[in-house]
């Protein structure tokens, strides 16, 4: 929409000391004369821009303008609502809770009763974990290191981590930071060590596998810290290829974890499963979730590996 663009063409402006109608026409995928009509359309307007031609011309904006609040839509403060509501679900403090109240009482025109989009980021942690997740804040902008128990495969140890970046993604909550003590853990990856891991790394840790976590009276000087490439090829590289058959009445599960694309159906009705997977432990306990509503084809290693673990589990409970 026009306006969307305006105001984000507005944005722009207001960041950066100089751009061209040649980025800005790339940035917002439109044509350079879509974007000369549009600083023509904000100048009209009242915004103070200026234009400029030759070697290092180009667009910008008036020193010392700035932009009044009133230029957000209803639809832009429910956005920022929203966002601010999902990051108090686990915040250890009332501090985004003050801040939505602020800026309610400045928009109250903007701002309906009505909220389209609820989010809850603390899952079912939230009493453990917002109190983690406020002791990192806390470290990360005192630049104190954190001390923590932590549980993975190889067992439990003692870290101590200069903390950067706290990361939410695949519906889990991470620390990123440099490691300064205890034992080897993933370099970037989340499902165990990895070969040559070495202790100045930067790592992510998951802080459902954190405990006892305290801000240590360790001071760090802050590092030109790398941000971390969460991508999914980067984190699950795959390279275990995966082909297995489920029934069909778990098909639901194939399409929420992998999508509708993951599976081709069978003459029996059952469904076909092909995918790459990137950890062989994770995969046979993935696979053991479904019961004998899944049979494992390929690798041939982890079927034998589920294999044992039935014949133990029927040993148990003979």
């Amino acid at each position: 929409m026009k306006i969307d663009r305006l105001i984000g063409i507005l944005s722009v402006l207001l960041q950066e000391e100089k751009t061209t109608a040649p980025e800005l026409a790339e940035r917002f995928e439109v044509s350079k004369r879509t974007i000369n009509r549009d600083i023509e359309t904000l100048c009209k307007a009242g915004i103070p821009i200026q234009t400029s031609q030759g070697v290092g011309g180009g667009i910008s904006i008036m020193d010392g303008y700035r932009m009044d609040r009133t230029i957000l839509t209803s639809r832009d403060m429910q956005m920022i609502l929203a966002g601010l509501r999902s990051l108090d679900s686990v915040s250890g403090s009332r501090y985004y809770g003050q801040l939505m109240e602020k800026i309610k009482a400045g928009s109250s025109e903007f701002v309906s009763g009505r909220d389209s989009i609820l989010i809850d980021l603390s899952s079912w942690y939230r009493e453990s974990l917002a109190p983690k997740i406020e002791v990192i804040q806390n470290a990360i902008e005192s630049r104190h290191t954190l001390k923590f128990t932590y549980y993975n495969q190889k067992g439990e140890s003692i870290r101590e981590l200069e903390p950067y970046y706290i990361v939410f993604k695949w519906s889990s909550w991470y620390v990123w930071g440099r490691s300064v003590s205890g034992g080897s853990v993933p370099r970037v990856g989340l499902n165990g060590p990895r070969k040559g891991a070495d202790n100045n790394d930067f790592r992510l840790f998951k802080l459902n596998r954190m405990d006892k976590v305290t801000m240590s009276d360790t001071e760090f000087v802050c590092r030109d810290v790398p941000t971390p490439d969460l991508s999914t090829e980067k984190i699950f590289p795959g390279g275990i290829k995966v082909k297995a058959l489920f029934t069909e009445d778990v098909k639901w599960r194939l399409v929420e974890e992998f999508g509708p694309e993951c599976f081709t159906q069978e003459p029996d009705g059952r469904l076909l499963f092909k995918a790459d997977y990137t950890d062989m432990d994770n995969l046979v306990t993935w696979m053991l979730t479904f019961g004998d509503k899944a049979e494992l084809l390929e690798p041939k290693e982890a079927r034998e590996k589920i294999r044992n673990i039935v014949e133990a589990m029927e040993r148990n409970y003979s």
